[in-house]
């Protein structure tokens, strides 16, 4: 079970993601700490860890043409029965214009650790 004094770090090149994800967008002061392809009831996703600011969440990323008959409501229900999210966590959904939905959960503030975070030393996303 993660705790606020947990980091995640991914310590070998990531999984290449799938070509369905290579454009999903990325905030600029997002650090991605760890994704990997991942399925969700039936679904084709992308998951990841990731740090912004003084905070650690993790994300379930759906491609829109995959859910765009799905109410929301539904896709939370998706998120909430599968092993990465923690009972209890808040989660949050974003549709936009990207071509993509994500679901954040497993919010975590982890202002202390952040710090010592050197973003040069992380990985890149490997979208090959």
């Amino acid at each position: 079970m993660k705790n606020n004094n947990q980091i995640y770090f991914k310590t070998q090149n990531f999984i290449p993601v799938n070509q369905k994800f290579k454009n999903a967008p990325l905030e600029p002061d997002t650090v991605i700490l760890f994704e990997k392809p991942h399925t969700i009831g039936g679904f084709e996703v992308l998951y990841q860890i990731w740090r912004w600011e003084n905070y650690q969440g993790d994300s379930i990323i759906f491609a829109d043409e995959d859910v765009a008959g799905i109410e929301e409501e539904e896709i939370k229900n998706l998120v909430k029965t599968d092993s990465v999210f923690l009972p209890g966590s808040g989660l949050t959904v974003k549709r936009g214009k990207s071509g993509f939905t994500f679901v954040n959960f497993n919010f975590q503030d982890v202002e202390n650790d952040f710090r010592r975070v050197d973003k040069s030393k992380l990985p890149v996303r490997n979208s090959q």
